[in-house]
């Protein structure tokens, strides 16, 4: 019986010990995996724009990033490029005149953002200056060139003072002239040096401008390092690359494009306006004071603003930003290949993989989640709609009445009311989130244009005064 006892005693102390050395190999094996995670086969330098190179030092990385031509389609975007104008024939009643009116499609992300702008009738019919190309391509080897050429050295590194210089004559070129100069849409060097893997900023219309909140007085307490740059002697003008930390840097490289800009008539310079700061009524004025207009609308006469993607503006007028989450927290979810925990480089809507995305922080189910926004989303599209007919209605009524000398005070202020509620509700609807940025400020703003232009219509009405008053007596 104690012989027995014994042999069971050591074959069983013989099995526990080898479970725990298999186990203890195989977490050194997952450690191991989780720290290879990249396999140096190229040289990566300042000029490797194409992806697929980068994708054979970072494989996981690229396959995610090349994965938009899987077609999806939440209810308010996604990546299919349907045709705006045909689900919301509104569209081309309040760009009527711009070439918005010709060809308005939902973007297909990062890897079609060059191939869409080919094709766009925008592009076909229309002249469009070399700036478009600023967050279309990846560009920063052309303003190199453009930047030597005009006497900037080269020098190791990002070199922005080329890439400065270069941009500019970037700008002031057409952009048929321009575009044989790039041959990739936005990648990994973009946002990536390609020695250290380090996020960057490296689009010089953004450091412009990110420079000028900083020299504000604009608040910005989702922006730790410009706080403390304010606070500080301010002997150097506020470099993000020098001063942000990294979870800032994870917004600013995709701030860097997705923002609203015009180009300055001056060298058709792109230029993100934000010297005011980032609500939508401060970008009006800036526009109001430079007297700044895209086009004058061809129903209404009315100089008006065409609003261009301000995700950055109202993201950082939202609850994420205020709590520290990052746009690729949300766009880039983390997640794990095997024993790898990488960035998913599939930048896409976060309902899309709402438990990377969402259920990191909040604990609620992921149906719960996907209900939430979905309401949300709902009651801002349906804001949207009333903005809509609200500012076709005004379009419409001032088209109607006779451009007279006894109606040209009444049609001044119609127009600039058009100009103020055309430009809020597009602000909204040029954001790429249907509200969820930030949801009462996009209630806020819509609500005002619906406003602004009920008090344009108003304005073309005779006034209660008028219509009662009775033509003196004959003599």
């Amino acid at each position: 019986m104690r012989t027995g006892t014994y042999i069971f005693t050591v074959i069983a102390t013989a099995a526990a010990t080898a479970a725990t050395m298999w186990l203890w190999q195989n977490i050194q094996a997952r450690q191991c995996e989780g720290m290879s995670v990249a396999v140096r086969v190229v040289e990566l330098t300042e000029d490797t724009v194409d992806p697929a190179a980068w994708g054979q030092n970072f494989p996981r990385q690229y396959d995610s990033y090349r994965r938009p031509v899987d077609t999806e389609r939440t209810n308010f975007g996604g990546n299919e490029a349907f045709q705006k104008l045909d689900e919301n024939p509104r569209l081309k009643t309040l760009f009527a005149g711009y070439p918005f009116s010709l060809d308005y499609r939902e973007e297909r992300g990062h890897a079609f953002m060059l191939v869409d702008q080919d094709e766009t009738e925008r592009v076909h019919q229309i002249q469009q200056p070399g700036g478009c190309l600023h967050c279309h391509s990846s560009v920063l080897p052309a303003y190199r060139e453009l930047g030597r050429k005009a006497g900037v050295a080269d020098a190791p590194g990002l070199n922005m003072p080329q890439i400065m210089r270069g941009f500019v004559a970037a700008c002031a070129m057409p952009l048929r002239e321009l575009r044989p100069m790039v041959t990739h849409p936005v990648a990994c060097l973009d946002c990536h040096d390609p020695q250290t893997l380090s996020l960057r900023v490296t689009r010089p219309a953004f450091l412009n401008g990110i420079g000028a909140i900083a020299q504000s007085t604009v608040p910005t307490p989702h922006l730790p390092s410009i706080e403390r740059w304010r606070k500080g002697n301010r002997q150097q003008p506020y470099d993000p690359n020098r001063e942000a930390s990294r979870q800032e840097l994870r917004s600013f490289v995709c701030g860097q494009c997705h923002a609203e800009y015009y180009f300055h008539p001056d060298g058709m310079l792109l230029t993100y306006p934000w010297a005011n700061g980032w609500q939508a009524e401060q970008i009006l004025d800036y526009y109001d004071e430079r007297q700044f207009r895209d086009w004058v609308h061809k129903d209404s006469g009315a100089a008006v603003l065409k609003a261009q993607h301000p995700e950055f503006e109202l993201w950082s007028q939202g609850t994420h930003a205020r709590s520290g989450v990052s746009c690729t927290d949300c766009h880039m979810p983390y997640g794990r290949e095997g024993a790898v925990k990488l960035s998913d480089h599939q930048a896409r809507s976060p309902l899309l993989a709402a438990a990377r995305a969402c259920q990191t922080c909040h604990r609620q189910s992921e149906s719960e989640l996907r209900t939430r926004v979905d309401e949300l989303q709902q009651r801002t599209r349906e804001l949207m709609n009333r903005a809509e007919d609200a500012v076709v209605a005004l379009i419409r009524d001032i088209a109607a009445v006779p451009s007279t000398p006894d109606n040209e005070r009444a049609l001044a202020n119609a127009r600039r009311l058009h100009r103020r509620a055309q430009f809020l509700l597009d602000y909204i609807a040029a954001d790429n989130s249907m509200g969820f940025h930030a949801p009462q400020e996009s209630a806020r703003v819509l609500g005002t244009a619906i406003d602004l232009a009920r008090l344009g219509q108003l304005e073309l009405r005779p006034s209660p005064r008028a219509a009662t008053e009775q033509p003196p007596p004959a003599p």
